[in-house]
């Protein structure tokens, strides 16, 4: 395992350091991956950005990765069918990149977070209403199960219903039912540490502000990124943010 974790980590490194520069080619829908930090950072950052480039190369579209914040801006946003928020931590955006991502949610586009995009921007109340949640805690890294509770959408209509697996597993300062279509729920009663009760969303999605938003708390090992089941449930979110799937019903 840990010489393929050292293969999938070695892969994207000229995907993390190069520019935002779409090939004018290449005419396939893309998504910006976003991974800055300025609080604690995820060593399965690289990680996870190898999984998501192949996930695009794989279905058809296109992924660039960046840490600037200078590329929130409307002409590099403006060629981008969705953005994620990977593993982000801290305020990861100056007063005037939030406002072009504002905008750019406003005009129809998507946003999808992963992991510790619930602990980012704590300070900015519209983009805590597009994530949906604030990251309030955690236990130790430890198995779980979750229970699907909306199979219509592309990020779980892949999942068995009841689908157990290791993870480090988020409570939110709020929960977000009633503001979000919830997508999964974990069963506290299935580990040790959580402090959510008996209703503990762990993914979900809504529109927002004229755009679309995905989130899933789950992501926090390099494991999680070889995961077929995680996987597709990362795609389907994606997807869902870029315009390119839909729910079901």
């Amino acid at each position: 395992m840990r010489a393929l974790l050292l293969v999938v980590v070695l892969l994207p490194l000229l995907l993390v350091r190069a520019q935002v520069s779409p090939s004018p080619n290449d005419d396939r829908p893309r998504v910006l991956l976003f991974s800055r930090t300025t609080g604690f950072r995820h060593d399965a950052i690289p990680v996870a950005a190898s999984a998501i480039a192949r996930l695009g190369a794989d279905n058809g579209f296109a992924v660039d990765l960046t840490e600037d914040p200078a590329a929130f801006d409307d002409a590099t946003l403006g060629g981008y069918a969705a953005v994620v928020f990977l593993l982000t931590t801290g305020d990861v955006l100056a007063p005037d990149g939030r406002a072009a991502f504002e905008r750019y949610v406003r005009a129809g586009h998507g946003y999808a977070g992963v992991h510790s995009a619930t602990d980012t921007e704590y300070g900015w109340p519209w983009y805590g209403g597009l994530v949906g949640a604030y990251f309030a805690g955690h236990p130790a890294i430890q198995p779980a199960v979750l229970r699907v509770e909306d199979a219509t959408h592309p990020s779980t209509a892949g999942l068995p219903p009841t689908w157990e697996r290791t993870d480090e597993w988020y409570d939110f300062r709020v929960n977000p039912r009633g503001a979000v279509q919830v997508l999964l729920t974990l069963d506290e009663r299935s580990y040790a540490g959580g402090s959510m009760g008996a209703d503990h969303p762990i993914a979900w999605y809504h529109a927002y502000d004229g755009g679309r938003a995905w989130y899933t708390a789950m992501g926090h090992t390099g494991e999680s990124y070889l995961e077929p089941a995680f996987l597709a449930h990362l795609l389907g979110g994606i997807q869902y943010a870029a315009g390119l799937s839909r729910p079901s019903a």
